[in-house]
């Protein structure tokens, strides 16, 4: 086949890194062509020029494998060589040298159907050298070319141990993570084409972080989308490198150092999502929702589920078996921690399985419900569907009238919270009410100093539980907001001077307190952290004192030495200069 013979090298003509730039970059960011229409592209003087439009807008990269027709001739039109002669697509590796430079930067640019004709100048196709008697020495070439269809061939792991052939791409988007359950059906064989390993015609469940049959498995099916067939040609050290493996299940052994063929099709998988980070609330999604958006926090969510124990133990059930179905209102503590933060995350329609560690469970207590008891303890599992939910309503969907009431029920909320000793749920809950009441509100006057108020007092009220929860720079960032909008607040300059206290910024402290004593100099709680001040001052200062007294006393001890060294140096010196002096006994003086 001669337009598969490598063309003849050409000194001066680059290789492709050293182009100026590719042709299909070019062609991507002028208009497209139209049918009829020529273009010249790239630093050589390819032209290409439409005959029949393709489908879709993918194109081929350097590395994939394209079936093409061509037909090749001279500018005169003399006939050199053609597939369609042959009756029969030849299938080229982009960027391997099959075919001429020219007619590589050419395909990359077409569409699958494509048929283009593509005048290629003599450096990008045959040289000084010609093509034996076909094509003369420094010869401009045609070729007319149909991209039939390419493979997209990919190194999985950038040095060749795992490639991966597109063999048939995939219906969506999106690819399994290292949690997902995937659905895999696969046939690994030698090179010679023995079967080592086959799974059944339905395909095999696992999950990818626990792999399966070899290291390439899981790092090809991180990279498929659903319903993606591919090969996969892995090298020994991804694959059973030098042990090989014995025979097993009925199929051959696995030689040392064996190259395997593995052809792999990604049936579907389930996401799981790690909804807590810490591997302790699991949701594994069985059937995606319908909605784009989840519940969130404050939704009303109605839910039907079945509950058990690890052993299968059903403990509780609802909306299923005549039963009602569950309605509460997310980030409520109306249900178990991991209950309700997983629901907050499902979508209308959504079915999935939850697996809850007793932290986010019912604990270290024995707990007794509808159809058994649950052991201290106890890793739980539910199987829940999300039948239907009501969000919470934005601050942007409510009149400013609203806005305000909104904002003082979600004040009087995080105060019960508040009390209760359950500070981060009622920081929350003013975050949200200071939301409703935001400064990016336009209120009119009446309602504007009642929206100030409330949004200075939320902040107030979520510095109170920074502190609680010993999140002191949140502490100093709501008093400053409060103080931006009113500087005389001494509960603004407490709370912020007690934060300043705790991360030893006693300066900034001491100004605090300084203000808040010259505007309200009777306040007991202020003259009391005043106080308390005074005792970390006189500990920093103690702390100080004995730090540099330990820095002199270092430096004293370090003069001390040298001085001695000096000293030492100076009295060999003059003894030195004494003995050269003195005459020797033996030797006898100089007559001058």
């Amino acid at each position: 086949m001669a337009l598969a013979e490598k063309a003849t090298d050409v000194s001066g003509i680059a290789d492709e890194d050293d182009l100026d730039e590719e042709p299909g970059e070019v062609i991507e960011s002028a208009p497209p062509l139209k049918v009829g229409e020529e273009r010249e592209f790239a630093t050589y003087g390819l032209r290409k020029k439409l005959l029949k439009a393709g489908t879709g807008w993918e194109t081929p990269e350097f590395g994939d494998e394209a079936t093409v027709h061509y037909v090749g001739t001279l500018l005169d039109g003399t006939k050199f060589e053609s597939t369609r002669e042959r009756e029969e697509p030849v299938t080229v590796k982009i960027g391997e040298g099959g075919v001429v430079k020219g007619l590589e930067h050419g395909v990359i640019t077409m569409k699958k159907g494509e048929i283009a004709l593509f005048t290629v100048p003599a450096e990008l196709a045959y040289g000084v050298g010609g093509r034996g008697g076909d094509v003369p020495p420094n010869a401009a070439v045609q070729f007319e070319v149909e991209l039939i269809s390419w493979i997209a061939v990919v190194d999985l792991s950038k040095d060749g141990g795992i490639v991966k052939k597109i063999l048939e791409k995939g219906k969506r988007n999106e690819s399994p993570g290292d949690l997902d359950e995937v659905l895999v059906k696969y046939r690994a064989a030698l090179v010679d084409g023995t079967i080592v390993a086959e799974t059944p015609e339905e395909g095999i469940e696992s999950y990818v972080k626990d792999g399966h049959f070899c290291p390439a498995l899981a790092k090809s099916i991180r990279t498929m989308k659903r319903g993606e067939k591919a090969r996969l040609i892995v090298q020994p050290q991804y694959a059973f490198g030098e042990k090989g493996r014995d025979a097993n299940n009925g199929f051959e052994s696995i030689p040392p150092i064996s190259v395997l063929n593995i052809d792999i099709e990604l049936l579907s998988f389930k996401p799981v999502i790690d909804v807590t980070g810490d591997g302790k609330v699991i949701k594994k999604i069985l059937k995606e929702g319908e909605s784009t958006s989840s519940a969130h926090e404050g939704a009303t969510v109605t839910v039907s589920y079945i509950a058990r124990l690890e052993d299968g133990t059903i403990f509780e059930k609802r909306g299923v078996d005549g039963m009602q179905p569950l309605e509460f209102i997310t980030d409520e503590e109306q249900v178990i921690a991991g209950f309700d933060q997983a629901v907050a995350t499902m979508k209308r329609g959504e079915q999935a399985i939850l697996t809850i560690h007793p932290d986010f469970g019912f604990g270290s207590v024995e707990v007794r419900r509808d159809l058994a008891v649950v052991p201290p303890s106890s890793n739980i599992v539910f199987e829940v569907e999300m039948l239907d939910f009501i969000k919470e309503r934005a601050p942007w969907e409510l009149s400013n009238h609203e806005k305000i009431e909104a904002a003082g029920r979600k004040k009087e909320e995080g105060n019960l919270l508040f009390k209760k000793g359950k500070y981060h749920r009622a920081g929350k809950k003013y975050d949200k009410a200071a939301d409703y009441v935001s400064e990016d509100v336009i209120f009119g006057d009446d309602e504007l100093k009642l929206a100030t108020t409330l949004r200075v007092s939320c902040w107030l009220n979520g510095a109170a539980c920074s502190l609680k929860l010993n999140d002191f720079q949140e502490a100093i960032k709501l008093c400053s907001k409060v103080l931006g909008v009113e500087f005389h607040n001494v509960k603004a300059l407490y709370r912020r001077a007690q934060a300043y206290m705790e991360i030893s910024d006693l300066f900034s402290a001491e100004l605090d307190i300084k203000k808040a004593l010259e505007i309200d100099p009777q306040n007991r709680e202020v003259k009391l952290i005043e106080k308390k001040l005074k005792q970390l001052q006189a500990e920093s200062n103690k702390r100080d004192a004995k730090l540099y007294s330990n820095i002199f006393a270092k430096k004293l001890k370090v003069e001390k030495v040298e001085n001695e060294k000096q000293a030492e140096a100076v009295t060999m010196k003059i003894a030195t200069a004494n003995t050269w002096a003195s005459p020797s006994p033996d030797r006898k003086q100089s007559d001058c």
